[in-house]
Parts: structure tokens; sequence; C-alpha cells
């Protein structure tokens, strides 16, 4: 059966999440815009530093729960990095649609908004109770995909 296209851009983004050097939580993400992909990403640490799956996990370390303290990851989040990849090449992401494989973060959802980000396709819930809030309030088009 052939998949929609939510399905097939969600699916392209759980491959590029095989990608992630993170070692509590892998996460892709796939910007696309009348049906073309412009930009992917994924979580770990910025280009030419070790990744956590080399050097272990800070916030592990220190026993941070999931959704806190992001500034002691030295990762950088699947959203952050694709739209970074889409600056980085000149790529306008304006009015288009992110497929994430987890929810994002309230940084990330900040990002997402002045980026111009105008629809977020989900898989995974994130223990972070602003983000849906914020996106909604943007008026930003929040869906869950199974």
């Amino acid at each position: 059966m052939r998949p929609s296209w939510d399905e097939y851009f969600m699916e392209m983004a759980e491959v590029v999440k095989s990608r992630s050097t993170c070692v509590r939580r892998q996460v892709g993400a796939v910007i696309v815009k009348n049906k073309r992909v412009l930009a992917s990403g994924y979580n770990g640490a910025p280009s030419g530093l070790k990744h956590c799956s080399e050097v272990g996990c800070l916030r592990d370390k220190l026993n941070i729960p999931s959704g806190e303290r992001h500034e002691l990851c030295r990762g950088i989040h699947a959203e952050q990095n694709t739209i970074i990849q889409a600056a980085y090449y000149g790529v306008e992401i304006k009015g288009s649609t992110l497929y994430v494989t987890l929810q994002p973060c309230i940084l990330c959802t900040k990002i997402l908004i002045n980026a111009g980000i105008e629809r977020v396709v989900l898989k995974g819930k994130y223990p972070d109770q602003f983000s849906e809030a914020m996106l909604l309030e943007a008026g930003i088009q929040m869906e869950k995909i199974d």
C-alpha cells in the first residue's frame, strides 16, 4: 500500500534519526515544502567535536531528568540542526512543514516559530508542557502520527 505524504516524510525522518549520536534519545527531522525535502537533521554534537557516544553524556552523569537543563547537553537538537542546514545552504523554509520523530522541546519550539514553520508533524511525545501550548498560540498546526 502506498504511504500518505505524512507517512512518507516521517519515514525519512526515521532514517535521518539513525545518524544520531545521542546516548539518551535519537531524533530525526525533515523540513518539507510543496512535497519536496528542503533540509534534514539529527541530534548530535556540533561538527568536528566528539560525539556523546564517544565521550559519554554529561546529563546522565549528573542525573538530570529528561526535558531539563538543555544547556548542559553538548548535542544540538534535530530541529535546530535542520534549520541550521537550511540556513547554511541558503534554503528558505518559511511556510514549510517539519516532520520530527519526537515532539519539539520549548527551545526548539521558539526557534520553529521564528523560522516560519507553519506545520509540525510529530511521532513521539516529549516531557515539555510548554512547547505544545506555544505552538498552538503561534498558530502552528501540530499533528501527531503513529
